[in-house]
């Protein structure tokens, strides 16, 4: 195959080069963003008179069938014409003639890939915020459900102190909303236009940049044209926001592992989100958090690659940059894939209420409690509180109880100022309601913490209007 960019060639790229210059193979998939990006160009050298406004429709109306035919099967890409763009325009030249050739005009491959990732990054990260969405919702709903179950909180995977299962929700769902934030952040910068940069100077011709971005629903154009053709941060940027959502779903994974363990027992996993053993009919195994865990490396992976690509690259485009792609696509799919089956995997887990319970009423999580009380109500420094409640942990421990077993004779053995009321604030149900500071675990605290949360998912209202478009919150107008 001809290149279309071979008149200064004298020879044939070598078949080995073909193959290792192409990217055919992965970057097919950007093929309705480069028609997208090739529409919204015509149209604007159509108006600006830089082709006739006939040519321009007729360019469009090509442009249109070849997505119908790529989306139906009936396009064969070739690799010798290495990429998507080079594919597309090849078939529209072998379509239209002389006409297709002129789509190129005022326009170089380095805005084009540019402007193709960018509207690839843009549509699926309004993709990712909205199963983060679904998320949250089901986090809350979980939480709702289970208001009343109290569980042991760890340190150092060691029973700390006792909190309410809702609370751990909450914990997750603001992780999760923060991970939101930063993809509104991104979708904020990567939602400028870098098509009519050219290769990397600008372009001769009266383009009218800010009626393509207006066309494809970006906020403004990227103003510098050697910046528009030669950075990937928005690439980065998700690939880093992606990478701290996979960080807090693997958290939240490693502890479904350890909480379907028998040793543990807080919860069971739907069989649906489960799996067998080959030779053990006994076990339950729970793949799909563990896979999720593993995951977590590849969007890692896919990161710290294409920062490695970048950080040595002149201005302004190099082919490096090709290597973009792979790490951005497979970042995208991990965490797409992850979210689809963590959401269903959470919302049909089972609570067990008296397991989890029964872990909080154990391993002495009231004896920060016993140390409060020594402080509040009979005025001792808390270093000195601390050391006679070990003291008393210790002679539980001794004795095989619990510090709310043990009489008040043998606690005033060792701290003589306490009184009976002491074991008001030694119950779980105490401990629970004492921590009513914000953001604590009280009852009533996680109560109105989770109405705030509610409330805050109801009044965050965006409309997507698609491709071509970006969310935009319906009360204040701002995008991301």
């Amino acid at each position: 195959m001809a290149k279309l960019w071979g008149g200064r060639f004298k020879k044939q790229t070598a078949p080995a080069v073909d193959h290792f210059h192409s990217s055919i193979s992965f970057d097919w998939r950007l093929y309705p963003y480069d028609i997208q990006g090739s529409k919204a160009h015509v149209r604007m050298l159509g108006r600006q008179g830089i082709i006739t406004p006939e040519e321009a429709q007729a360019l469009e109306e090509a442009l249109d069938e070849i997505l119908a035919d790529i989306e139906e099967g009936r396009v064969e890409l070739s690799e010798g014409a290495e990429d998507i763009h080079m594919n597309i325009e090849a078939i529209l030249i072998e379509r239209t003639g002389d006409l297709g050739r002129k789509l190129h005009t005022a326009r170089s491959r380095n805005d084009q890939v540019a402007l193709d990732t960018r509207l690839y990054v843009r549509e699926h990260i309004q993709l990712i915020m909205a199963e983060i969405r679904r998320l949250q919702q089901t986090l809350l709903a979980k939480a709702e459900a289970n208001l009343d179950v109290s569980m042991p909180g760890y340190t150092h995977l060691q029973p700390a102190q006792p909190i309410l299962f809702a609370h751990h929700c909450l914990a997750y769902f603001h992780m999760f909303q923060r991970d939101w934030e930063r993809l509104a952040d991104c979708l904020e910068r990567a939602n400028l236009c870098p098509l009519g940069a050219g290769a990397l100077a600008g372009v001769t011709y009266p383009i009218d940049r800010e009626m393509v971005a207006g066309e494809l629903g970006f906020r403004g154009i990227v103003p510098n044209s050697l910046d528009a053709v030669s950075d990937r941060d928005y690439i980065l940027e998700f690939l880093s926001a992606g990478s701290i959502l996979m960080m807090h779903l693997s958290r939240y994974c490693e502890e479904i592992i350890l909480w379907a363990n028998p040793s543990f027992g807080f919860i069971e996993l739907d069989d649906a989100y489960s799996t067998g053993s080959s030779i053990m009919p006994q076990k339950k195994n729970p793949d799909v958090a563990e896979l999720i865990r593993g995951k977590t490396g590849r969007v890692y992976g896919s990161l710290m690659g294409l920062l490695t690509t970048m950080k040595g690259l002149p201005l302004a485009y190099n082919k490096d940059m090709q290597e973009d792609k792979e790490a951005l696509f497979d970042g995208v799919d991990t965490v797409l894939s992850c979210l689809a089956v963590f959401i269903p995997m959470i919302e049909t887990m089972k609570i067990n209420r008296d397991a989890m319970a029964e872990a909080a009423s154990i391993g002495y999580l009231n004896a920060t409690d016993m140390a409060d009380y020594l402080v509040q109500k009979k005025g001792l420094p808390f270093r000195s509180a601390h050391s006679l409640v070990g003291q008393l942990v210790a002679y539980a421990i001794d004795k095989g109880v619990n510090l709310e077993e043990l009489s008040l004779a043998e606690i005033r053995a060792i701290a003589p100022m306490v009184d009976g009321d002491v074991y008001e604030h030694l119950t779980v149900e105490g401990c629970l309601a004492a921590r009513s500071s914000a953001g604590g675990t009280a009852p009533r605290e996680v109560a109105a913490a989770l109405q705030r949360a509610w409330t805050m998912l109801e009044e965050e209202t965006w409309e997507n209007p698609g491709r071509g478009g970006v969310d935009r919150c319906k009360s204040c107008g701002s995008t991301g």
